[in-house]
C-alpha cells in the first residue's frame, strides 16, 4: 500500500479549515500517526467526527492512554478535548505519577495541579 503523503503546513491548514470528508481525515490521521506526529493528527482525528466516529474515538483513546503512560500532559489535553471530555482526578493523578517517573517534572507539577481542580 502506498504511503499517503502528509500536506505541507499551509495545506495542512486548508485541509482543516475546509469540508475534510471523513475517509480522507481518517487517512491522514492515521499518516500522522505513522510517523509519529501525534498532535497533528489529532486534528483529523477531530475532522473526521472525533468521538462520534468510532474509529477516531479509538484512536483518541489510545494516544490517551499513550499519553497516561508518558506522563504527557499537553498530549492527554488534546486527546480528551477532541473527544468532548475532561479527564478524572484519578487520571491526572496516574497522570502526574507516569511523567515524575520519566523525569518530566513540568508534566509532573501540571497533572497534580490539574488534579485538584474540582476536588
Amino acid at each position: 500500500m502506498a504511503r499517503l503523503k502528509l500536506p505541507d503546513p499551509l495545506s495542512r491548514r486548508h485541509l482543516l479549515e475546509g469540508r475534510l470528508d471523513e475517509a480522507k481525515a481518517l487517512a491522514l490521521a492515521r499518516a500522522y500517526l505513522e510517523v509519529e506526529r501525534e498532535v497533528e493528527a489529532i486534528d483529523f482525528l477531530s475532522a473526521a467526527g472525533g468521538a462520534d466516529n468510532e474509529e477516531a474515538a479509538g484512536l483518541l483513546r489510545e494516544l490517551q492512554a499513550s499519553a497516561l503512560s508518558r506522563g504527557d500532559v499537553f498530549l492527554m489535553k488534546s486527546a480528551s478535548r477532541a473527544l468532548g471530555e475532561e479527564p478524572a482526578n484519578a487520571t491526572w493523578r496516574a497522570l502526574a505519577d507516569a511523567a515524575a517517573a520519566s523525569g518530566r517534572s513540568r508534566d509532573a507539577e501540571a497533572a497534580a495541579r490539574l488534579a485538584t481542580v474540582g476536588e
